[in-house]
Protein backbone atom coordinates (compact mmCIF):
# COMPACT_ATOMS: atom_id res chain seq x y z
CA UNK A 1 0.00 0.00 0.00
CA UNK A 2 1.15 3.26 -1.06
CA UNK A 3 1.64 5.63 1.98
CA UNK A 4 2.10 9.63 1.49
CA UNK A 5 1.17 12.87 3.21
CA UNK A 6 -1.53 11.54 6.27
CA UNK A 7 -4.04 13.18 7.45
CA UNK A 8 -4.47 13.27 11.64
CA UNK A 9 -8.16 11.31 10.93
CA UNK A 10 -8.42 7.42 12.24
CA UNK A 11 -9.75 5.17 10.11
CA UNK A 12 -13.16 3.83 11.22
CA UNK A 13 -12.47 0.66 13.42
CA UNK A 14 -16.21 -0.56 12.08
CA UNK A 15 -14.27 -0.18 8.46
CA UNK A 16 -11.22 -2.27 9.69
CA UNK A 17 -13.48 -4.90 10.75
CA UNK A 18 -14.31 -5.82 7.39
CA UNK A 19 -13.51 -8.93 6.09
CA UNK A 20 -11.74 -8.65 2.71
CA UNK A 21 -13.63 -6.81 -0.20
CA UNK A 22 -17.82 -7.43 -0.75
CA UNK A 23 -18.07 -10.64 -2.62
CA UNK A 24 -19.37 -9.68 -5.60
CA UNK A 25 -16.23 -7.22 -6.41
CA UNK A 26 -13.90 -9.53 -5.73
CA UNK A 27 -15.42 -12.25 -8.56
CA UNK A 28 -15.28 -9.47 -11.11
CA UNK A 29 -11.92 -8.99 -9.81
CA UNK A 30 -11.06 -12.80 -10.34
CA UNK A 31 -12.98 -12.63 -13.89
CA UNK A 32 -10.69 -10.36 -14.89
CA UNK A 33 -7.38 -11.79 -13.82
CA UNK A 34 -8.77 -15.19 -15.70
CA UNK A 35 -9.44 -13.02 -19.10
CA UNK A 36 -6.02 -11.51 -18.46
CA UNK A 37 -4.52 -14.84 -18.45
CA UNK A 38 -6.92 -16.29 -21.24
CA UNK A 39 -7.68 -13.69 -23.63
CA UNK A 40 -9.16 -15.25 -26.16
CA UNK A 41 -11.55 -17.40 -23.58
CA UNK A 42 -15.82 -16.90 -24.03
CA UNK A 43 -16.41 -16.34 -20.88
CA UNK A 44 -20.15 -17.42 -19.41
CA UNK A 45 -21.54 -15.26 -16.57
CA UNK A 46 -23.42 -16.87 -14.26
CA UNK A 47 -22.25 -15.51 -11.23
CA UNK A 48 -23.14 -12.18 -10.28
CA UNK A 49 -27.22 -11.47 -10.60
CA UNK A 50 -27.20 -9.11 -13.21
CA UNK A 51 -30.21 -9.15 -15.89
CA UNK A 52 -28.95 -9.70 -19.25
CA UNK A 53 -32.67 -9.27 -20.71
CA UNK A 54 -33.71 -6.56 -23.11
CA UNK A 55 -36.28 -4.40 -20.41
CA UNK A 56 -39.85 -4.51 -23.03
CA UNK A 57 -40.16 -1.99 -24.96
CA UNK A 58 -44.04 -0.65 -23.31
CA UNK A 59 -41.36 0.41 -20.22
CA UNK A 60 -39.03 1.89 -22.08
CA UNK A 61 -41.26 3.90 -24.04
CA UNK A 62 -42.64 5.13 -21.29
CA UNK A 63 -39.04 6.46 -19.61
CA UNK A 64 -37.67 7.88 -23.06
CA UNK A 65 -41.12 9.60 -23.40
CA UNK A 66 -40.65 10.98 -19.37
CA UNK A 67 -36.90 11.70 -20.40
CA UNK A 68 -38.01 13.78 -23.95
CA UNK A 69 -40.69 15.94 -21.73
CA UNK A 70 -38.13 17.37 -19.44
CA UNK A 71 -36.54 19.11 -22.48
CA UNK A 72 -39.96 21.03 -22.50
CA UNK A 73 -41.41 24.05 -20.53
CA UNK A 74 -44.73 21.97 -20.09
CA UNK A 75 -43.06 18.43 -19.15
CA UNK A 76 -40.18 19.69 -16.81
CA UNK A 77 -39.63 18.45 -13.19
CA UNK A 78 -37.49 19.03 -10.74
CA UNK A 79 -37.33 17.34 -7.45
CA UNK A 80 -40.33 14.76 -6.39
CA UNK A 81 -41.37 13.65 -2.90
CA UNK A 82 -38.44 12.11 -1.08
CA UNK A 83 -40.51 9.15 -0.42
CA UNK A 84 -41.30 8.65 -4.38
CA UNK A 85 -44.62 9.96 -6.60
CA UNK A 86 -47.72 8.99 -4.80
CA UNK A 87 -49.15 7.10 -8.12
CA UNK A 88 -46.48 4.92 -7.98
CA UNK A 89 -46.18 4.18 -4.76
CA UNK A 90 -50.16 3.58 -4.58
CA UNK A 91 -50.15 1.15 -8.02
CA UNK A 92 -47.01 -0.85 -5.93
CA UNK A 93 -49.66 -1.36 -2.79
CA UNK A 94 -52.43 -2.20 -5.07
CA UNK A 95 -50.82 -4.78 -7.59
CA UNK A 96 -48.60 -6.51 -4.36
CA UNK A 97 -50.37 -5.81 -1.45
CA UNK A 98 -53.93 -6.02 -2.81
CA UNK A 99 -55.59 -7.54 0.66
CA UNK A 100 -53.20 -7.18 3.03
CA UNK A 101 -54.04 -3.79 4.36
CA UNK A 102 -50.97 -1.46 2.98
CA UNK A 103 -51.83 1.52 1.57
CA UNK A 104 -49.82 3.50 -0.75
CA UNK A 105 -48.34 6.42 1.81
CA UNK A 106 -46.71 3.07 3.68
CA UNK A 107 -44.67 2.34 0.90
CA UNK A 108 -40.91 4.43 0.13
CA UNK A 109 -39.93 4.31 -3.44
CA UNK A 110 -35.95 4.06 -3.85
CA UNK A 111 -32.94 3.21 -5.75
CA UNK A 112 -33.05 -0.22 -4.84
CA UNK A 113 -33.69 -2.92 -2.32
CA UNK A 114 -29.58 -2.95 -1.57
CA UNK A 115 -30.05 1.27 -0.51
CA UNK A 116 -32.45 0.77 1.52
CA UNK A 117 -30.91 -1.85 3.56
CA UNK A 118 -28.36 0.33 4.79
CA UNK A 119 -30.62 2.95 5.37
CA UNK A 120 -32.40 0.54 7.60
CA UNK A 121 -28.94 0.15 9.52
CA UNK A 122 -29.18 3.79 9.45
CA UNK A 123 -32.51 4.22 11.34
CA UNK A 124 -31.82 1.44 14.28
CA UNK A 125 -30.28 2.33 17.50
CA UNK A 126 -26.58 1.64 17.72
CA UNK A 127 -27.03 -1.28 20.12
CA UNK A 128 -29.70 -3.51 18.77
CA UNK A 129 -28.52 -6.97 17.88
CA UNK A 130 -29.21 -8.38 14.33
CA UNK A 131 -29.78 -11.70 13.15
CA UNK A 132 -29.38 -13.11 9.71
CA UNK A 133 -29.92 -16.33 7.70
CA UNK A 134 -26.78 -18.59 7.04
CA UNK A 135 -26.26 -17.97 4.21
CA UNK A 136 -27.54 -14.94 3.49
CA UNK A 137 -27.19 -11.94 1.11
CA UNK A 138 -23.78 -10.11 2.16
CA UNK A 139 -24.61 -6.73 2.26
CA UNK A 140 -26.85 -7.73 5.70
CA UNK A 141 -24.12 -8.91 7.75
CA UNK A 142 -21.42 -5.86 6.06
CA UNK A 143 -23.73 -3.49 6.42
CA UNK A 144 -24.22 -4.42 10.35
CA UNK A 145 -20.89 -4.19 10.41
CA UNK A 146 -20.12 -0.85 9.08
CA UNK A 147 -22.52 0.41 11.43
CA UNK A 148 -20.39 -1.24 14.33
CA UNK A 149 -23.14 -3.80 15.60
CA UNK A 150 -21.71 -7.02 14.37
CA UNK A 151 -18.67 -7.60 17.22
CA UNK A 152 -15.04 -8.94 16.31
CA UNK A 153 -14.61 -11.21 13.61
CA UNK A 154 -13.93 -15.25 15.20
CA UNK A 155 -11.65 -16.81 12.24
CA UNK A 156 -12.46 -20.30 14.10
CA UNK A 157 -16.13 -19.97 13.72
CA UNK A 158 -15.82 -17.60 10.21
CA UNK A 159 -18.75 -15.59 12.07
CA UNK A 160 -18.95 -12.41 14.28
CA UNK A 161 -19.34 -12.36 17.72
CA UNK A 162 -22.64 -10.16 18.09
CA UNK A 163 -24.66 -11.57 14.92
CA UNK A 164 -26.95 -14.26 15.74
CA UNK A 165 -26.44 -17.22 12.60
CA UNK A 166 -30.05 -18.39 11.75
CA UNK A 167 -28.70 -22.03 9.90
CA UNK A 168 -30.24 -22.63 7.17
CA UNK A 169 -29.85 -25.90 5.40
CA UNK A 170 -31.09 -28.98 3.39
CA UNK A 171 -31.51 -30.57 6.55
CA UNK A 172 -33.84 -27.92 8.12
CA UNK A 173 -35.71 -27.27 4.92
CA UNK A 174 -33.34 -24.09 5.04
CA UNK A 175 -35.70 -22.85 7.75
CA UNK A 176 -33.66 -22.34 10.95
CA UNK A 177 -35.45 -23.96 14.61
CA UNK A 178 -36.60 -21.09 16.08
CA UNK A 179 -37.30 -22.81 19.07
CA UNK A 180 -33.35 -22.88 19.70
CA UNK A 181 -32.60 -19.63 18.05
CA UNK A 182 -31.19 -16.79 20.61
CA UNK A 183 -32.71 -13.38 20.35
CA UNK A 184 -32.36 -10.45 18.37
CA UNK A 185 -33.57 -7.21 17.89
CA UNK A 186 -33.58 -7.27 14.06
CA UNK A 187 -34.21 -10.46 11.47
CA UNK A 188 -32.77 -10.04 8.28
CA UNK A 189 -34.88 -12.62 6.55
CA UNK A 190 -35.29 -12.93 2.63
CA UNK A 191 -37.29 -15.29 0.54
CA UNK A 192 -36.83 -16.42 -1.59
CA UNK A 193 -33.43 -16.65 -0.59
CA UNK A 194 -30.30 -15.51 -1.66
CA UNK A 195 -28.47 -17.33 -2.73
CA UNK A 196 -30.19 -20.98 -2.13
CA UNK A 197 -33.07 -20.35 -3.67
CA UNK A 198 -35.36 -21.44 -1.13
CA UNK A 199 -38.84 -20.65 -0.83
CA UNK A 200 -40.21 -19.87 2.58
CA UNK A 201 -43.70 -21.59 3.45
CA UNK A 202 -47.05 -20.00 4.63
CA UNK A 203 -46.28 -21.94 7.72
CA UNK A 204 -43.04 -20.83 7.99
CA UNK A 205 -43.45 -17.45 7.71
CA UNK A 206 -46.05 -17.75 10.56
CA UNK A 207 -44.02 -19.14 12.74
CA UNK A 208 -40.78 -16.27 11.82
CA UNK A 209 -44.23 -13.97 12.95
CA UNK A 210 -44.83 -15.41 16.10
CA UNK A 211 -41.44 -15.75 17.01
CA UNK A 212 -40.90 -11.61 16.14
CA UNK A 213 -43.60 -11.14 18.18
CA UNK A 214 -42.99 -13.15 21.30
CA UNK A 215 -39.64 -11.67 21.45
CA UNK A 216 -40.43 -7.83 20.50
CA UNK A 217 -38.57 -8.31 17.10
CA UNK A 218 -38.79 -6.31 13.94
CA UNK A 219 -38.56 -8.73 10.47
CA UNK A 220 -36.85 -6.76 7.82
CA UNK A 221 -38.23 -8.55 5.12
CA UNK A 222 -36.52 -9.25 1.60
CA UNK A 223 -38.86 -9.86 -1.14
CA UNK A 224 -36.98 -9.18 -4.02
CA UNK A 225 -36.96 -12.55 -5.75
CA UNK A 226 -41.13 -12.92 -5.37
CA UNK A 227 -41.70 -12.97 -8.78
CA UNK A 228 -40.53 -16.14 -9.42
CA UNK A 229 -42.31 -18.10 -6.86
CA UNK A 230 -43.94 -21.03 -8.81
CA UNK A 231 -46.20 -22.37 -5.67
CA UNK A 232 -48.32 -21.37 -3.11
CA UNK A 233 -45.19 -19.85 -1.40
CA UNK A 234 -45.99 -16.22 -0.05
CA UNK A 235 -44.85 -13.51 -1.58
CA UNK A 236 -45.16 -10.99 0.81
CA UNK A 237 -44.57 -11.09 4.36
CA UNK A 238 -48.02 -9.39 4.98
CA UNK A 239 -49.59 -12.45 3.59
CA UNK A 240 -49.36 -13.65 7.26
CA UNK A 241 -51.55 -12.13 10.09
CA UNK A 242 -49.79 -10.13 12.01
CA UNK A 243 -46.89 -9.06 10.20
CA UNK A 244 -47.80 -5.49 9.97
CA UNK A 245 -47.22 -5.23 13.93
CA UNK A 246 -43.34 -6.56 13.48
CA UNK A 247 -42.05 -6.80 9.62
CA UNK A 248 -40.44 -3.97 7.07
CA UNK A 249 -40.48 -5.24 3.92
CA UNK A 250 -37.78 -4.27 1.24
CA UNK A 251 -37.78 -4.98 -2.45
CA UNK A 252 -36.76 -4.42 -6.28
CA UNK A 253 -37.34 -3.73 -9.57
CA UNK A 254 -34.06 -5.27 -10.43
CA UNK A 255 -34.73 -8.30 -11.21
CA UNK A 256 -38.23 -9.32 -12.07
CA UNK A 257 -38.29 -6.24 -14.43
CA UNK A 258 -34.30 -5.81 -15.86
CA UNK A 259 -33.76 -2.63 -13.72
CA UNK A 260 -30.28 -3.79 -12.48
CA UNK A 261 -28.87 -0.81 -13.80
CA UNK A 262 -32.19 1.93 -14.14
CA UNK A 263 -32.23 1.75 -10.28
CA UNK A 264 -36.17 0.98 -8.54
CA UNK A 265 -36.77 -0.45 -5.25
CA UNK A 266 -39.29 -0.04 -2.56
CA UNK A 267 -40.05 -0.32 1.17
CA UNK A 268 -43.19 -0.87 3.43
CA UNK A 269 -43.56 0.32 6.81
CA UNK A 270 -46.56 -0.19 8.52
CA UNK A 271 -48.25 2.21 10.66
CA UNK A 272 -48.61 -0.10 12.83
CA UNK A 273 -44.90 -1.17 13.37
CA UNK A 274 -43.73 0.75 16.44
CA UNK A 275 -40.59 0.86 19.21
CA UNK A 276 -41.10 -0.10 22.74
CA UNK A 277 -41.87 3.12 23.46
CA UNK A 278 -44.41 3.11 21.42
CA UNK A 279 -43.32 5.81 18.92
CA UNK A 280 -44.38 5.14 15.09
CA UNK A 281 -40.89 3.80 12.97
CA UNK A 282 -42.45 4.81 10.18
CA UNK A 283 -42.11 8.63 11.40
CA UNK A 284 -38.41 8.09 11.35
CA UNK A 285 -38.15 6.06 8.44
CA UNK A 286 -39.88 8.95 6.92
CA UNK A 287 -37.22 10.90 8.56
CA UNK A 288 -33.92 9.16 7.60
CA UNK A 289 -35.46 8.70 3.66
CA UNK A 290 -35.76 12.54 3.89
CA UNK A 291 -32.70 13.36 5.23
CA UNK A 292 -30.26 11.29 3.31
CA UNK A 293 -32.40 10.57 -0.30
CA UNK A 294 -33.30 13.35 -2.85
CA UNK A 295 -36.16 10.53 -4.46
CA UNK A 296 -35.57 8.43 -7.03
CA UNK A 297 -35.22 9.24 -10.65
CA UNK A 298 -38.24 10.39 -12.02
CA UNK A 299 -37.55 8.83 -15.19
CA UNK A 300 -37.28 5.18 -13.57
CA UNK A 301 -40.79 5.89 -11.51
CA UNK A 302 -42.14 6.50 -14.94
CA UNK A 303 -40.29 3.37 -16.07
CA UNK A 304 -42.10 1.51 -12.70
CA UNK A 305 -45.18 2.86 -13.13
CA UNK A 306 -45.26 1.08 -16.75
CA UNK A 307 -43.91 -2.53 -15.28
CA UNK A 308 -47.19 -2.24 -13.02
CA UNK A 309 -49.82 -1.75 -15.96
CA UNK A 310 -51.58 -4.91 -17.36
CA UNK A 311 -49.66 -4.60 -20.61
CA UNK A 312 -46.43 -3.67 -18.90
CA UNK A 313 -46.52 -6.50 -16.09
CA UNK A 314 -46.94 -9.26 -18.68
CA UNK A 315 -44.19 -8.22 -20.68
CA UNK A 316 -42.10 -8.49 -17.81
CA UNK A 317 -43.61 -11.68 -16.83
CA UNK A 318 -42.39 -12.67 -19.86
CA UNK A 319 -38.98 -12.25 -19.52
CA UNK A 320 -39.08 -13.72 -15.90
CA UNK A 321 -40.55 -17.11 -17.30
CA UNK A 322 -37.41 -16.72 -19.85
CA UNK A 323 -35.07 -17.03 -16.96
CA UNK A 324 -36.98 -19.68 -15.06
CA UNK A 325 -36.90 -22.01 -17.81
CA UNK A 326 -32.69 -21.10 -18.02
CA UNK A 327 -32.92 -21.91 -14.16
CA UNK A 328 -34.41 -25.40 -14.85
CA UNK A 329 -32.02 -25.87 -17.67
CA UNK A 330 -28.90 -25.27 -15.19
CA UNK A 331 -30.94 -27.59 -12.77
CA UNK A 332 -30.96 -30.78 -14.65
CA UNK A 333 -27.59 -30.35 -15.62
CA UNK A 334 -25.98 -30.45 -12.32
CA UNK A 335 -29.08 -33.40 -11.59
CA UNK A 336 -27.61 -34.99 -14.36
CA UNK A 337 -24.09 -35.20 -13.43
CA UNK A 338 -25.01 -36.54 -9.92
CA UNK A 339 -25.13 -33.63 -7.84
CA UNK A 340 -27.34 -32.53 -4.82
CA UNK A 341 -29.29 -29.41 -6.82
CA UNK A 342 -31.57 -26.60 -4.70
CA UNK A 343 -33.28 -23.37 -5.64
CA UNK A 344 -33.87 -23.01 -8.97
CA UNK A 345 -37.94 -23.17 -8.93
CA UNK A 346 -38.73 -20.20 -7.14
CA UNK A 347 -35.77 -18.31 -7.69
CA UNK A 348 -32.97 -17.54 -10.56
CA UNK A 349 -30.58 -19.02 -8.50
CA UNK A 350 -29.05 -22.79 -8.20
CA UNK A 351 -27.79 -23.95 -4.85
CA UNK A 352 -25.56 -26.84 -6.11
CA UNK A 353 -23.38 -28.67 -3.19
CA UNK A 354 -19.65 -30.19 -3.90
CA UNK A 355 -19.34 -32.31 -0.44
CA UNK A 356 -16.14 -31.91 1.04
CA UNK A 357 -15.19 -29.69 -0.62
CA UNK A 358 -13.90 -25.41 -0.69
CA UNK A 359 -16.28 -23.81 -2.21
CA UNK A 360 -13.29 -21.29 -3.60
CA UNK A 361 -11.58 -24.11 -5.40
CA UNK A 362 -14.81 -25.35 -6.77
CA UNK A 363 -15.48 -21.96 -7.98
CA UNK A 364 -11.61 -21.82 -9.45
CA UNK A 365 -11.36 -25.33 -10.96
CA UNK A 366 -15.35 -23.79 -12.95
CA UNK A 367 -13.39 -21.19 -14.05
CA UNK A 368 -9.85 -22.44 -15.11
CA UNK A 369 -11.42 -25.23 -16.74
CA UNK A 370 -14.86 -24.16 -18.29
CA UNK A 371 -14.55 -20.21 -18.29
CA UNK A 372 -17.96 -20.06 -16.59
CA UNK A 373 -18.25 -17.85 -13.66
CA UNK A 374 -20.15 -19.04 -10.10
CA UNK A 375 -20.50 -17.79 -6.65
CA UNK A 376 -18.83 -19.71 -4.46
CA UNK A 377 -20.75 -20.35 -1.30
CA UNK A 378 -18.20 -19.21 1.68
CA UNK A 379 -19.05 -15.53 0.41
CA UNK A 380 -22.34 -15.94 1.95
CA UNK A 381 -21.51 -17.03 5.41
CA UNK A 382 -19.57 -20.22 6.91
CA UNK A 383 -22.86 -21.82 6.02
CA UNK A 384 -22.60 -21.84 2.75
CA UNK A 385 -19.24 -23.53 2.32
CA UNK A 386 -19.10 -26.57 0.34
CA UNK A 387 -21.93 -24.97 -2.04
CA UNK A 388 -21.65 -22.82 -5.43
CA UNK A 389 -24.58 -20.35 -6.31
CA UNK A 390 -25.44 -20.48 -9.93
CA UNK A 391 -27.33 -17.92 -11.34
CA UNK A 392 -30.10 -18.34 -14.34
CA UNK A 393 -29.59 -14.73 -15.87
CA UNK A 394 -27.98 -14.84 -18.95
CA UNK A 395 -28.70 -15.27 -22.86
CA UNK A 396 -30.38 -19.03 -23.53
CA UNK A 397 -27.57 -19.79 -25.87
CA UNK A 398 -25.05 -18.81 -23.21
CA UNK A 399 -26.97 -21.57 -20.56
CA UNK A 400 -26.99 -24.22 -22.92
CA UNK A 401 -23.32 -23.82 -24.28
CA UNK A 402 -22.43 -23.90 -20.10
CA UNK A 403 -24.47 -26.81 -19.82
CA UNK A 404 -22.58 -28.68 -22.67
CA UNK A 405 -19.23 -27.21 -20.81
CA UNK A 406 -20.71 -28.19 -17.25
CA UNK A 407 -21.23 -31.98 -18.48
CA UNK A 408 -17.85 -32.06 -19.90
CA UNK A 409 -15.87 -31.00 -16.40
CA UNK A 410 -17.55 -33.71 -14.21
Amino acid sequence: MRVGHCTKVSRSVNMENLQNEYLFPEIFMREFVHTQKYPHARLIRLGVGNTTEPIPDIITSSMAEHAHALSTVQGYRGYGAEQGHMELRRAIAEKFYNNMGIEGDEVFVSDGAQCDISRLQMLLGSNVTIAVQDPSFPAYIDSTVIAGRAGRFQEETGKYKNIVYLNCRPENNFFPDLSTASRADIIFFCSPNNPTGNAASQQQLKQLVEFAKANGSIIVYDSSYAAYISDDSPRSIYEIPGAREVAIEVSSFSKFAGFTGVRLGWTVVPDELSYANGFPVIKDYNRIVCTCFNGASNIAQAGGLACLSAEGYQAITTVVDYYKENAKIIVDTFRSLGLKVYGGKNAPYIWVHFPGLSSWDVFNEILEKTDIVTIPGKGFGPGGEEYIRVGAFAPRESILEASKRLKTLF
